[in-house]
């Protein structure tokens, strides 16, 4: 039985004790079955007669009482303790844990996803980094982030599409388009120009796309260096992205807005709900209505239009998309934009709490020997995505960045995520997922096989280290759920080591196949059903950091 199908037989026993007008209150949508901090408190606990006890007007303990009769009388559940002011322990009948194992493996790539965001339509925002340059290692914090909670999203239900918005237009790009010609030309790259080797690389590869190029005026070469250029850093950044596992949905270009005259419309919408004003011969968002700390210029007296009119219209066309909400990942330094991004969301007549969600990313230090990792020679200033790959691998650069809190500044030590031992958090998950596949290999070799679920004696699994394991399997679905709603796949990743180690806990304890002239037996089978729903759970749970679950290691 797991939490979830627990969870449906509280609720059923609060029905029952409502329905024969022993508990005068309305039958909760959802009650709360947690895992005591005690293993000897039971299996699970549920305050659910200290919710219902107010409304009720009875005392807490007397609610738990009646539920606790009910409780009793399910064939699931052997025990149900009342605890201190009213809490329930309830302790699970033999063999009802082991169900979790069945469910598991029956249910396969589908053991923890839920419904629980299905009509959720979600537009996720991630990496955008200008194309001006390779993905910095900031940017790929981003990549491994998003795609993780773009998974989690849709495994909750969600309808996500993974957004990747190209600062194509403005003043970057100005500079990115001098750089180049300045190096097809053999000279210095201007004073506020990007650096780095990847720059002479595009500029050889504009020069061989358009022959007789530098023969033209700079004026007219200007133009085509910054086409040419940004189109082929946006098709490197597309394939850095692939090979690193993110495949986004839509590629939305900043230059399509001001081509199509978004910004002006939005402008026009938003000076027709009286937000917008002029002074000093410029537009201006009176965004201090809705909390900003100051108005923000949309248009500058010169006539030229500010990044912020161009995110208000961007706002506008998500929405105009039918997206429900708006969820947006910014590094730690953009932390200033959040209170102007809402004002704006608020101007343009939603509300900032139910259609956006700004996500701030804290900085990522790369070490060896305790020491940062010398600056990249392609990118010339920063570490970008492809030296964190080449440095550990893709596997580990994405459970390393997806294993802490985003608001926490990590440090990804070289040393420690390349060692092919268990002090190596995506190396210990990972081994337990080839050590489970070895233990289905031999079995299948001695001729021992799963067998149907009907035929599986779940009633078998009665050793501590067993139950614990069937515990931490029947938790999944809850930590995808929570990580899914908190934005957290960090959980996910804390999870996977705690289920890693509960395993080879019990594989230590428990031997699974027969040795020698051993007969099979029942047991043989529950055992190897609950190594196959531990596998099954370590493969989905890295699936949803986008991390492989190899069989051999």
């Amino acid at each position: 039985m797991t939490p979830e199908q627990l969870q449906d037989v509280v609720r059923t026993a609060v029905a029952a004790v409502v329905g024969r007008g022993a508990l005068p209150v309305d039958v909760p949508a959802e009650v709360v079955v947690e895992r005591p901090k005690n293993p000897e408190h039971g299996d699970y606990a549920t305050n659910v007669a200290l919710r219902l006890a107010k409304p009720a007007g009875r005392p807490p303990r007397e609610v738990a009482a009646l539920l606790a009769e009910e409780l009793r009388a399910h064939p699931g559940v052997a025990a149900v303790d009342i605890a201190g002011p009213g809490f329930l322990n309830i302790t699970l009948a033999q063999g009802a844990l082991g169900t979790i194992a069945v469910d598991a493996v029956t249910a396969g790539e589908a053991y923890g996803r839920t419904r629980n965001l299905a009509g959720q339509k979600l537009n996720l925002e991630f990496v955008s980094a200008n194309p001006t340059g390779p993905v910095h290692i900031g940017g790929t914090r981003w990549a491994a982030v998003g795609d993780a909670i773009a998974r989690l999203l849709q495994a909750s239900g969600a309808d996500v599409t993974r957004e990747y918005y190209l600062n194509d237009a403005g003043a970057q790009i100005d500079r990115f388009a001098r750089s180049l010609l300045a190096a097809a030309h053999g000279r210095e790259v201007p004073e506020d120009g990007y650096a780095g080797s990847y720059i002479g690389d595009i500029a050889t590869q504009v020069v061989a796309a358009e022959p007789g190029l530098l023969d033209r005026s700079e004026a007219d070469q200007l133009p085509v260096f910054r086409a040419r250029g940004v189109e082929l850093m946006v098709a490197e950044i597309r394939s850095t992205m692939e090979a690193f596992g993110v495949h986004f949905d839509v590629w939305f270009s900043e230059t399509s807005l001001h081509r199509a005259g978004a910004l002006e419309k939005a402008v026009a919408r938003l000076r027709e709900q009286g937000h917008v004003y002029d002074s000093e011969g410029a537009v201006w968002l009176r965004t201090t209505t809705f909390g900003d700390d100051k108005d923000r210029v949309l248009v500058k007296a010169d006539g030229e239009p500010t990044y912020f009119a161009a995110d208000c219209a961007y706002y506008l066309d998500k929405r105009e998309r039918g997206f429900d909400k708006v969820v947006i990942m910014l590094g730690a330094d953009h932390s200033g934009y959040v209170g102007r991004y809402k004002a704006l969301v608020a101007a343009a007549g939603d509300d900032p709490a139910a259609h956006l969600q700004i996500l701030l990313g804290q900085l990522v230090n790369l070490l060896r020997d305790g020491e940062p990792v010398r600056m990249s020679k392609r990118a010339g200033t920063v570490v970008n995505l492809e030296d964190l790959v080449d440095a550990i691998g893709a596997d580990a650069a994405r459970y390393a960045l997806a294993r802490a809190s985003v608001d926490q500044q990590i440090d990804i030590d070289i040393d420690l995520w390349t060692r092919k031992t268990n002090d190596n958090p995506v190396f210990y998950v990972q081994y337990a997922h080839a050590r489970i596949s070895s233990v289905l290999r031999n079995a299948a070799d001695l001729g021992i096989a799963l067998g149907e679920a009907g035929d599986v004696d779940v009633t078998a699994l009665v050793h501590e280290r067993e139950n614990d394991l069937l515990r931490a399997l029947g938790e999944f679905p809850r930590v995808l759920t929570s990580a899914a709603e908190l934005r957290a796949p960090h959980r996910v990743a804390r999870y996977l080591e705690e289920l890693a180690g509960t395993y080879h806990r019990f594989y230590d304890a428990c031997r699974v196949l027969p040795r020698g002239d051993e007969e099979t037996t029942p047991l043989t089978t529950a055992r190897l059903w609950l190594c196959a729903a531990t596998a099954v759970v370590l493969r989905n749970g890295l699936g949803v950091l986008g991390v492989t679950a190899p069989e051999r290691m």
